[in-house]
């Protein structure tokens, strides 16, 4: 087995490192790799480590940027060093790395390369066929959806003004956003945002739709929320969910989620009052 660092994989590399993911999904039931990294393996640049069998076959696959990534060995290659070969490759010093799903096989291997839980992220969901409470928009406030190639720059003030403390999401550039426009799932539809009487972007509810596949039904995601600091009126992050998901029960979904740090007591709360409950864990490790 030997590990290869590239910076930008080839197109046949992304379909192997995506083939290989699925195959760890139906082995796991857990998909092995968060939507950022699925899209640095699409075609952005970076630190990609591949692990390749004897005869060339793609065996496991991590991806390391400012001491943070994600790895995964596939399902027929465990136990043989693959990981630790990996982590190896990753470099020494300060490393995260997220575990999907909260496995036992996860935890033992973190702890066995000296790595400690140092954050848990949920996954809630609730039913979109139950009811959802009333909850007004502040006065002189109104709902409109994101126009592209518009409203960039003053969604990108909002995100890193709420989430000025937040690890990941509080960094988001240009890119990041344009990125997620050219998605296929990307709507604008069901990109609300809350503004005043002179346009003033006071908030925002970005929603995402999975579709089915496999056990899962098709999913409708609160895939950010958020409310200017600055600009704050009470009330408004209730009233910007529950726009949210009445959108998304419009469109014919049944089933809602979404993704919350599990000390963020504020927002655990909300979500816990709208009617949310945990689904699964996802979990980072750190090395120190």
């Amino acid at each position: 087995m030997t590990v290869r660092a590239v910076e930008r994989l080839s197109a046949s590399e992304t379909d192997q490192v995506l083939a290989l993911a699925a195959a760890a999904e139906r082995a796991d039931h857990v998909y092995p790799l968060s939507e950022d990294v699925v899209l640095r393996v699409r075609g952005s640049s970076g630190r990609h480590l591949l692990a390749h069998e004897a005869d060339g076959s793609l065996s496991g696959y991590a991806f390391v940027e400012d001491g943070a990534g994600e790895l995964f060995v596939g399902p027929g290659a465990r136990r043989r060093g693959h990981g630790s070969a990996l982590l190896e490759a990753a470099g020494e010093g300060p490393l995260r790395f997220w575990a999907h799903g909260d496995e036992p096989g996860a935890k033992a291997f973190a702890v066995r390369n000296g790595f400690e839980r140092v954050r848990v992220l949920w996954q809630m969901r609730r039913s979109l066929e139950a009811p959802l409470p009333d909850a007004p928009l502040p006065p002189g406030v109104t709902i409109r959806h994101f126009r592209p190639g518009s409203d960039e720059q003053a969604w990108l003030g909002v995100n890193s003004r709420a989430f000025a403390d937040h690890p990941e999401q509080g960094r988001w550039t240009l890119d990041d956003l344009r990125l997620r426009e050219d998605e296929p799932w990307f709507d604008p539809a069901g990109f609300l945002l809350a503004v005043d009487i002179e346009d003033t972007l006071l908030g925002f509810h970005w929603t995402k739709v999975h579709p089915a596949t496999g056990d899962d039904p098709a999913l409708g995601e609160t895939y950010v929320l958020g409310v200017d600091p600055g600009g704050h009126r009470r009330g408004l992050g209730v009233a910007l969910e529950v726009e949210g998901l009445r959108f998304l029960a419009a469109e014919g979904l049944t089933t809602a989620m979404l993704y919350v740090d599990e000390d963020n007591e504020a927002a655990v709360a909300l979500y816990r009052r709208l009617g949310f409950e945990i689904h699964k864990a996802d979990v980072m490790y750190q090395r120190s």
